[in-house]
């Protein structure tokens, strides 16, 4: 199979559109990452999107949509939480489980009774939807367990011979997937952070729930070794000598012949000497948008290990330390 990167104009909007409806992939940016998407309702368009990306079966999908109307062809009903959460947060980086209809197969959600419900906040995604007519459930566009892709050619490097469509809407701006609270319970409860901080959410709706303890993946992101490069990855905690631990974990991997880098904030970046460095920016907010390009990059460049700084358990820092700890597989330093 032939795999087109194709501009997001008006016809080729349409051109992907129609492969939807026909059960066939599109990849499609957001504002988070880029997604895979196939037709929500039809169960085995849903199966090539686990053949695709070589993802576990219980794994569930996110099924984006253009409107709250949309969403409610999906879900059961909209309680007052999931209302208002959506009224200050949609389109963005947020989604809400919700009980699910009959309509929406086992197969988008991993066997469960609900389904998770995002409008993203980027003009490509929501014209495809609109122009599909059908709500779109899609995980990230990249291979299961690898760094999800920020940019169209990250998309192609992973899939290509195995989808039709690419549509290139650029750098997607946040750079991290979206953030998952479940709000069939009688109170919101988290299960992924991501692009929306968690403080954002608690002054709208009140202090989360944190997740229940389950064998079972209640929403993407839970249960698997996720993010991960093909180097080995390496978190550091975050404190005051953070730069001096990293050194000496540095140079024990060179030590042994391990080609290293680190990926720092670029104000900490001279604290490592003549290391190699790559710089995620000078915030937070830029190493959420950076981290995954970036840990592509160390493979491209040949790094057998990667050190990444560790950051404050706040705003996006929680975010990131999610992600941090899935692509590392528990590797604290």
């Amino acid at each position: 199979m032939d795999t087109r990167i194709l501009a997001p104009t008006k016809e080729n909007i349409l051109l992907c559109a129609e492969a939807l409806r026909r059960g066939e992939l599109v990849a499609f940016p957001t504002e988070t990452v880029y997604g895979l998407g196939a037709n929500a309702l039809d169960a085995r368009a849903a199966e090539k999107i686990y053949a695709a990306k070589g993802r576990p079966s219980d794994n569930p999908l996110i099924v984006h949509v253009a409107s709250l109307d949309d969403a409610k062809t999906v879900a059961e009903k909209l309680p007052p939480s999931a209302l208002s959460l959506a009224a200050k947060f949609m389109p963005g980086p947020l989604t809400l489980v919700l009980k699910k209809k009959d309509v929406v197969p086992d197969t988008v959600t991993g066997g469960l009774d609900t389904v998770a419900v995002r409008i993203p906040a980027n003009n490509v995604a929501l014209a495809l939807f609109k122009a599909a007519g059908v709500p779109v459930c899609a995980p990230s566009a990249n291979v299961s367990g690898s760094p999800s892709p920020t940019t169209a050619r990250h998309v192609y490097e992973d899939l290509k011979g195995k989808i039709p469509y690419i549509l290139d809407g650029g750098a997607c701006k946040i750079g991290i997937e979206s953030t998952v609270v479940d709000v069939t319970g009688d109170k919101p409860r988290l299960l992924r952070p991501g692009g929306l901080e968690k403080e954002k959410i608690e002054r709208a709706a009140g202090t989360l729930l944190l997740p229940e303890d389950t064998s079972k993946p209640l929403c993407p992101g839970m249960k698997y070794k996720h993010y991960a490069p093909k180097a080995e990855v390496y978190f550091s905690a975050y404190y005051s000598g953070m730069s001096g631990g990293i050194c000496l974990w540095y140079d024990r991997l060179a030590e042994r012949g391990i080609k290293t880098v680190i990926l720092c904030l670029t104000p900490n970046a001279e604290k490592y000497g003549r290391r190699n460095v790559i710089r995620v920016g000078d915030g937070y907010d830029s190493y959420a948008h950076n981290l995954f390009a970036d840990l592509r990059m160390a493979d491209e460049k040949g790094y057998g290990a990667v050190i990444a700084e560790g950051v404050p358990d706040e705003g996006i820092g929680s975010s990131l330390i999610n992600r941090l700890i899935k692509s590392s597989g528990g590797k604290i330093i």
